[in-house]
């Protein structure tokens, strides 16, 4: 498996988070569009085993199919990158700035988004037939996920707004855990095993994940969920991505980059 050391693949992981300040734009965007597509294509994928084997552990046991091979191809998701450039901005890499961050997540989130809505749009066609039928199992399942995951938040207030937050944050623990498991190995095999880990905890324990989202939602109202574009933006999209944030700065960004980068003088004893 050829295992890495933390000072080894964190050092790897703030080089990456320069590299995303230095891509070019149409290479952002396009990485980003195809990371968006096959994240949402696995949503399909996992849900459609859930729903057929009546089993959503086994679709949760499947889905980190498509984290790994958007990992594996360089593709770029928002959450990765809330993670991995704040680490060179904290490194004070040269030319990584403060706008120049804010203009990766938006270039990423933007592909993510188109990636997300082109599946979402093909989703659609295949639940219905392309419009001319009702829509299929699946499809019901993905409407109902959407209803309870806007107007159920909406209905609890601020404590649904609270827990939005809090479920974004998680999410990006484990999801950021796995793009750091994409450099914990040089082995193939030993990188999918350590992505698959803490995918497999963020999708069954149902945390929110904004790209995850933009596919979710829009291939639910497409489809006649009982939930409006409002609701989703206020009461999923904003307080998730705004979770995703935290969680991927504070809860690995920081502390992998404060203890393995900038860490403290070694204790001495008399």
């Amino acid at each position: 498996m050829s295992y890495l050391q933390p000072n080894e693949f964190v050092t790897k992981l703030v080089d990456a988070g320069e590299a995303k300040i230095y891509m070019g734009t149409r290479d952002t965007l396009i990485r980003a569009f195809m990371a968006g597509a096959t994240l949402a294509l696995a949503v399909i994928f996992a849900v459609t085993i859930a729903v057929q084997t009546g089993s959503f552990l086994i679709g949760s046991l499947l889905f980190p199919v498509g984290f790994c091979m958007l990992y594996l191809m360089g593709y770029d998701l928002l959450t990765g990158v809330f993670t991995l450039v704040p680490m060179a901005l904290l490194d004070k890499r040269p030319g990584v700035t403060m706008p120049r961050m804010l203009k990766c997540w938006g270039l990423v989130g933007l592909g993510n988004l188109g990636g997300a809505l082109f599946i979402a749009v093909f989703g659609y066609l295949n639940f219905s037939m392309g419009g001319s039928e009702a829509i299929n199992e699946v499809g019901q399942k993905m409407m109902q996920v959407g209803e309870s995951r806007t107007v159920g938040y909406q209905e609890a207030g601020l404590a649904g707004w609270i827990v939005l937050f809090l479920r974004g944050m998680f999410c990006n623990w484990m999801v950021s855990m796995g793009v750091v498991g994409a450099t914990i190995s040089t082995h193939v095999s030993g990188k999918i095993m350590a992505m698959w880990m803490p995918i497999i905890v963020f999708f069954y324990l149902g945390f929110e994940h904004s790209v995850v989202n933009m596919f979710l939602f829009p291939i639910g109202l497409m489809m006649g969920g009982e939930f409006t574009l409002y609701q989703y933006i206020m009461w999923n999209e904003i307080p998730t991505v705004l979770g995703n944030l935290a969680g991927g700065l504070t809860l690995v960004g920081l502390v992998l980059y404060t203890t393995h980068v900038r860490t403290q003088p070694k204790k001495t004893f008399a």
